[in-house]
């Protein structure tokens, strides 16, 4: 059933209809090196879109796009990913709204609980797919029971909701996402207040939206996949940008103070360029959908994110994982770099 589905979405995205750009789809595996030593190869895993990994106790827990279940991984050491021990936490029922299209799935540790955030749709994929949220009070989120998972609304505005993170700022809590407005199959980047883990209230504004030409490749236009980094002061918003049906997917950037309000979309500063692009040299096609980690030593910052091998893979399960130490410039902002190569060792995040 799940391969019916998958050959489905393939072939949407091939007419380039709008709207499923977090999908999975078909796509050759690559074989993963095991780490050696001191180094590790990128990729992490064969197979693994929109990637998520957050700290607690002394481990690491990674999720990423499936499409037909949530799966959460559990490593002592990031490069030793392909050898984590995994449990699925939840199977989605057979129809109802959150049945198909299980998307970019995100933990968080939150008021003393765990919460998982994604993204699910009733089968229809084209605008059928809106947020989720689970939640698990157990220690160790591999472990206890996990609730059924419940809608989280956007106030006022019943449409297309994808890859949703969390923001905390100035002792608030707020909630962004990639969704369309009425009558429109544009996605933007959007922010709400979160009233619990659970609810958002009051009105949503739009922080972003595609209108630099690297940002409008592809159909529908785009800008999703947010997640937030913080340094020196300032928080970053990075984001996808382009429709991941094409090799020029890229990641984009936000910059505000880590005091500002972040609801003010004025106090927000969008970089005119792209911070990560395909790079085919060492085999980085559509680059995306990012998270961010700290070394087991606690001294580097390292980006997780997602591409393809080959050109034209489009937003399939070709798309792997793979990680790289991020460094930063004189003014404190971000330096990505350029993708690291694939199949080569690389040193291992510091501590491991």
């Amino acid at each position: 059933m799940f391969v019916s589905r998958r050959f489905l979405l393939a072939a949407w995205l091939l007419l380039s209809l709008p709207g499923c750009s977090n999908g999975p789809g078909s796509g050759g595996s690559p074989v993963t090196p095991q780490p050696t030593g001191t180094t590790y190869t990128n990729p992490l895993l064969s197979s693994g879109a929109d990637p998520w990994v957050t700290q607690k106790d002394g481990f690491y827990y990674y999720m990423h796009t499936t499409g037909n279940n949530l799966t959460l991984w559990k490593t002592a050491k990031m490069s030793e990913l392909g050898s984590a021990v995994s449990r699925v936490v939840w199977t989605p029922p057979a129809t109802g709204a959150a049945s198909h299209d299980i998307w970019a799935p995100e933990l968080h540790f939150l008021d003393g609980k765990w919460y998982v955030y994604f993204t699910a749709g009733p089968g229809n994929c084209c605008g059928g797919q809106r947020l989720w949220v689970m939640e698990n009070a157990a220690a160790d989120p591999t472990t206890g029971t996990w609730s059924t998972p419940s809608a989280l609304a956007v106030p006022g505005q019943d449409v297309w909701a994808i890859d949703g993170t969390v923001l905390e700022q100035n002792g608030n809590r707020y909630f962004i996402w990639s969704g369309q407005e009425l009558g429109s199959e544009q996605q933007n980047l959007y922010i709400c207040r979160m009233a619990s883990p659970t609810s958002l209230m009051g009105q949503w504004v739009q922080l972003s939206q595609p209108q630099y030409a690297w940002e409008l490749y592809g159909t529908p236009k785009v800008n999703e996949g947010p997640e937030i980094l913080r340094h020196g002061g300032k928080t970053f918003l990075v984001y996808s940008a382009s429709h991941c049906s094409t090799d020029d997917y890229a990641l984009g950037l936000l910059t505000t103070s880590n005091t500002a309000d972040p609801m003010d979309p004025a106090a927000w500063s969008k970089s005119p360029n792209p911070v990560l692009t395909k790079d085919p040299a060492d085999r980085a096609y559509g680059p995306g959908h990012c998270s961010f980690f700290t070394s087991r030593d606690g001294q580097e910052t390292w980006i997780l994110y997602h591409a393809n091998l080959a050109a034209g893979q489009g937003c399939g399960n070709a798309r792997n994982p793979r990680m790289q130490k991020l460094e930063w410039n004189a003014d404190g902002s971000p330096n990505f770099g350029t993708p690291a190569p694939t199949g080569t060792p690389l040193p291992r995040p510091a501590g491991e």
